[in-house]
């Protein structure tokens, strides 16, 4: 590779890599223990624990939940039911002031399907956990912040590819994985930073492309509002507003019968935004791992209980289905958490001796600049 191109190249990957670094840092940090989240909520007394009763207890229907979590916080409306992955007992309730509240500004608690029961769940209201995720999801200032991570994301993104430019040529000097442990400790911190790189650089990638995905998230729901669900809803178009919604006990049965051979995820309720203002939407989901996190939409009219559509999923919202657990290392149980962990502080490791190596290059340079400028 020409000595021009490298130095490109080498431009690149420095400033790159040095406005992202300290963004980057921090969502490593905060994305070591959102690995573990399920496991420190539970260490941390966060996790609700239902009542440990007899086998085969039946549940209530879901307008009876409704009408508990409506006792539980008068005043307030339903966004959304959602069933807890752990225990199918456990239904989470999600509830706010009206319909369209943005969600930091709901409140999430669970229901015991069996009781009626509520339990509050701190680390979705304030917990440790919820502090960590909205600093690693957009930094407490909502779109801007995500969007300003998104753009990290991409940095990052071209910092590892140019990156990889780099150690091309390098690799073709030394045998792969070599660290020179008799040179100086600017060169030894070097052969770690592209070592480490090159292990981590299949992960890296696939954190950063994800991270990137799932920062657009809230534009990715705007698109599908204003593309596949503003189709589906056009006869509504005009509408009265609704003086009362139907009950909601029959909508599960009602959502399998019209998309068999799933099963539900959540429901939103009318007025949110992955619903209509006429619309019950309950989102199924496949029954394989992988077809777990692809979810599709059945609107159902909320004063008649009519299926009025299923939804065909847009490519870029199974994107963001795909990419949100895969970022977290969500899709293979303890043993793929405890590899992304292990990426994750290795990339620490990568951030920072990469601003070690750009300080001491800078401390280097100065006095051959001074020496250059006293010769002339």
């Amino acid at each position: 590779m020409k000595s021009k191109t490298i130095r490109r190249w080498s431009c690149v990957h420095t400033w790159t890599s040095l406005i992202c670094t300290v963004f980057l840092l921090m969502l490593a940090l905060t994305g070591l223990p959102l690995i573990f989240h399920h496991e420190i909520d539970h260490l941390l007394g966060d996790a609700p624990e239902l009542k440990h009763l007899p086998a085969g207890t039946p549940q209530l229907d879901l307008q009876q939940l409704v009408l508990m979590a409506e006792n539980h916080r008068p005043g307030e409306v339903m966004q959304y039911l959602a069933w807890d992955k752990d225990d199918s007992n456990g239904v989470i309730a999600i509830m706010a002031k009206t319909a369209g509240t943005e969600p930091n500004s709901s409140h999430t608690f669970m229901l015991d399907a069996r009781t009626g029961d509520a339990l509050e769940v701190p680390s979705a209201n304030g917990g440790l956990m919820l502090f960590m995720l909205r600093l690693h999801v957009d930094m407490f200032a909502g779109l801007p912040g995500k969007l300003l991570l998104a753009f990290m994301g991409i940095l990052f993104v071209v910092a590892i590819v140019s990156g990889t430019v780099l150690y091309l040529p390098f690799m073709r000097r030394l045998e792969f994985a070599t660290v020179r442990t008799d040179k100086s400790t600017r060169l030894r911190w070097l052969d770690l930073h592209n070592l480490i790189g090159v292990v981590t650089l299949t992960w890296a990638l696939v954190v950063g492309v994800t991270g990137v995905i799932s920062a657009c998230a809230d534009l990715i729901i705007a698109a599908w509002r204003n593309d596949s669900l503003s189709t589906m809803i056009e006869p509504y178009r005009g509408a009265p507003p609704l003086i009362q919604l139907a009950p909601a006990s029959r909508l599960i049965e009602i959502a399998e019968h019209a998309a068999p051979e799933m099963q539900p995820d959540f429901i939103a309720f009318p007025g949110t935004r992955f619903s209509s203002e006429h619309h019950y939407a309950v989102f199924m989901k496949g029954s394989t791992h992988l077809t777990s996190h692809l979810l599709t939409p059945v609107l159902i009219d909320a004063s008649t209980l009519q299926v009025t559509a299923i939804a065909e999923r847009p490519w870029y919202m199974d994107a963001m289905g795909m990419s949100q657990p895969l970022h977290f290392g969500d899709y293979g149980g303890m043993p793929m958490k405890i590899l992304w962990a292990a990426l994750d502080v290795l990339t620490i490791i990568v951030l920072a001796s990469g601003v070690y190596l750009w300080v001491v290059r800078r401390k280097a340079a100065k006095p051959a600049a001074v020496q250059a400028e006293t010769a002339a």
